[in-house]
């Protein structure tokens, strides 16, 4: 026996939608589905590899539905959900390790700019994880990226996702952020979560002032903040003026989270969130290709 089960709207419409994207995005996804095909020897698919491209794309930039973009293609949202797996996988092991990116850095600047931003997500269900994954600065659920960018605000590295409760000093720490800074010859400028980061600073080989110990934070500091007024000792004008320098350099870090979430996935991640450092990477790698300032 025949079921038919018709749709209750009637026929499924299908619109057009434009994508911002250039095209050498395009062909890092193309590429990136030809790679896995490749590695698993695949020899056919429903859709070609162009068309498949777009509709990863579509549920990256767009944040569509794959029910949506399946129903509009003829094929499963299984199969739409299967290829943006695979090429977010493929795209985020390209991204390269922080010790790498930072070497390419110290060849045209010899300063960083560090900072962290909230990714929100779907309240989980379990009461453990959402203690851990509650911001109580945002006042809402997330994940807690840290990036780094140059001068320009070109996004160069994004950390591991971790739950929002962590703080950012935390997961510098964790990242070595300060050692990997040292061995490139790097200084990041940060804002004032950052302050007792640095709290071992190594030797330097520039000349000390007289009476200073080698390595005193004041040779060389590898993270640039700017400073607390403490109680009953208010900032000077010249430390005012100097946050106010800092401050406006680190207004570009900004810039580089922006172009991050142009990807409308990242508004507000639904499901298990165990791929969420994958799925970051990958659109790191995307927003590198897309946008250079």
């Amino acid at each position: 026996m025949t079921h038919k089960n018709p749709v209750a709207e009637g026929s499924p419409l299908v619109y057009q939608s434009c994508l911002p994207l250039s095209t050498k995005t395009l062909t890092v996804v193309i590429a990136a589905i030809r790679q896995h095909r490749s590695q698993v020897r695949s020899r056919w698919r429903k859709l070609s590899d162009q068309r498949a491209a777009v509709i990863v794309l579509a549920v990256l930039r767009h944040n569509q539905r794959p029910q949506d973009l399946a129903a509009g293609n003829g094929i499963s949202a299984s199969t739409v959900r299967r290829w943006v797996t695979q090429v977010i996988t493929v795209l985020a092991a390209q991204m390269p390790r922080l010790s790498r990116v930072l070497r390419r850095a110290r060849r045209h600047s010899e300063v960083v700019l560090l900072d962290g931003t909230l990714i929100p997500v779907q309240r989980p269900r379990h009461r453990q994880r959402r203690r851990a994954h509650y911001s109580g600065k945002h006042k809402t659920f997330g994940l807690l990226v840290l990036a780094i960018t140059d001068l320009a605000g070109n996004l160069l590295w994004t950390s591991a996702a971790l739950p929002a409760r962590t703080a950012e000093i935390t997961a510098a720490r964790r990242n070595r952020i300060c050692a990997h800074l040292r061995t490139a010859d790097l200084a990041a400028i940060c804002d004032l979560g950052f302050t007792r980061l640095d709290d071992q600073p190594g030797p330097s080989h520039a000349p000390r002032p007289r009476g200073a110990h080698p390595g005193h934070p004041d040779d060389q500091p590898t993270i640039i903040t700017g400073r607390r007024p403490a109680r009953g000792n208010p900032l000077t004008r010249h430390q005012q003026t100097a946050n106010d320098l800092i401050s406006s350099q680190r207004a570009t870090n900004e810039h580089g989270f922006s172009n991050l979430k142009n990807w409308r996935i990242l508004d507000r991640l639904r499901g298990n969130h165990h791929r969420a450092t994958t799925l970051i990477r990958a659109l790191t790698v995307l927003t590198q290709t897309h946008t250079t300032r």
